[in-house]
């Protein structure tokens, strides 16, 4: 299938690593131009040496060292896509979950600080990219959230609580904004084999006493296949929903979990 993404112009938020650089690859593979950025140059450096050697010839791979909590960043970030890459076609809101803790661990400079990550990140983003998308005959916004906005996860209630609110905001901006062509949707990983992964296993592990593979067992027993997904499988997954191939599918919340939800609906 041809996602029709050669030459689209794509921003990925909090892409140097995971799952935010796994669909940067995907979409420099499809033949889009691509954005990047994260907070640590080294890593950011590393990440786009690997994008520009899956680049073709004419095609633009960039990115930036930003804070996703600090809005003038995010403006800067923003404008310098789109001078770039010519415009902007995709926006996804990708950003690093918040730490995990129960709410007596949780303080309230933690839910500020979680709130500035996962929510008013995503609203700061859609806020600067739209008059550039409005541009695009083919415009598409991804907001990336987590299973636990359907079913709540152990230990990670700052990601329970704040991440249904991206998902309001999505399907809100699913019906203000499909009038004018432009396409959101949101996408819900499950356990994924990714370093964040890894470090909520470890902080199970310290808190309750037992070791990280126990804590990985217990997941994966959940999951029907038995494993956690790969970072490139949710990849492809996003990287549809963005292309002009996913056109009339808007204010979708689409799982990527392996079958981990138990629910209808």
């Amino acid at each position: 299938m041809d996602l029709m993404l050669n030459g689209k112009a794509a921003l990925v938020a909090a892409s140097s690593s995971g799952l935010g650089f796994a669909t940067a690859e995907e979409l420099v593979r499809e033949g889009a131009h691509v954005m990047i950025c994260g907070r640590d140059q080294a890593r950011l450096a590393n990440a786009l040496n690997q994008l520009a050697d899956l680049a073709v010839s004419g095609q633009t791979v960039a990115g930036q060292v930003m804070d996703l909590t600090n809005a003038e960043e995010i403006r800067s970030l923003v404008v310098a896509c789109a001078a770039q890459l010519g415009g902007l076609d995709i926006l996804i809101t990708n950003a690093g979950g918040p730490p995990g803790g129960t709410f007596d661990n949780i303080s309230l400079d933690d839910w500020d600080s979680g709130y500035r990550l996962t929510l008013r990140s995503a609203v700061a983003l859609i806020k600067e990219a739209l008059p550039h998308l409005r541009q695009s005959d083919a415009a598409s916004i991804l907001t990336v959230t987590s299973i636990s906005v359907k079913q709540p996860v152990e230990g990670l209630l700052l990601s329970n609580a704040l991440r249904p609110a991206v998902v309001g905001l999505t399907k809100t901006l699913s019906q203000e904004l499909g009038p004018e062509g432009i396409r959101v949707n949101s996408i819900l990983p499950g356990w994924t084999a990714t370093a964040r992964v890894g470090y909520l296993m470890q902080n199970r592990a310290e808190r309750l006493g037992t070791d990280v593979e126990e804590e990985f067992a217990k997941v994966t027993q959940n999951i029907p296949f038995g494993r956690m997904a790969e970072p490139r499988e949710f990849a492809r997954v996003a990287t549809f929903l963005v292309s002009p191939a996913a056109s009339f599918v808007t204010g979708a919340m689409i799982q990527v979990d392996g079958g981990d939800y138990r629910g209808l609906l």
